[in-house]
């Protein structure tokens, strides 16, 4: 399951980056690979119940990536997070396949209550472009396009 994902995640990155010159360089050189694939070490922890640890992977891969996202967020294979310094993504967000997310993008919630959904879902194939913030326990739906520095506080329909 892991090395699928991450060969997914390494093909959207080839796929979306013109500037990506062969698989190796993106698993060597690309934060956003990284960050997802600590993210997915530290999901697993999260799973087994081992919530310090797992955020402290989680934390340990914001401090080498510049891209934070919580052990409990669901994230599907494919997703290519370009030039993630500055992304967030929030505990109870899913980001579904084959979605692109670019720097200083933010996933996140409006409200403290525990237990709630609070952050935003992605469905397939969304595009989130620089600065968005995607605030609150809604849907973006299938190949939605998210504008650069967009607020976006309703659903958004497929």
């Amino acid at each position: 399951m892991f090395f699928s994902r991450l060969r997914k995640d390494i093909e959207a990155a080839k796929r979306n980056d013109p500037a990506a010159r062969n698989k190796f360089e993106i698993w060597l050189t690309y934060s956003g690979v990284h960050a997802l694939s600590w993210h997915r070490f530290a999901n697993r922890l999260y799973k087994m119940h081992l919530r310090l640890l797992a955020r402290w992977a989680s934390q340990f891969a914001k401090f080498l990536t510049g891209i934070e996202i919580h052990p409990a967020a669901k994230i599907e294979g494919g997703v290519f997070i370009d030039h993630g310094m500055g992304v967030v993504i929030g505990e109870t967000a899913v980001v579904g396949d084959d979605c692109t997310i670019y720097h200083g993008v933010t996933l996140g919630g409006v409200s403290l209550g525990r237990g709630q959904k609070r952050h935003p879902t992605l469905g397939k194939g969304v595009v989130v472009g620089a600065g968005a913030k995607i605030l609150g326990g809604f849907t973006v739906g299938d190949n939605a396009r998210i504008g650069s520095n967009a607020v976006v506080v309703r659903e958004v329909p497929e």
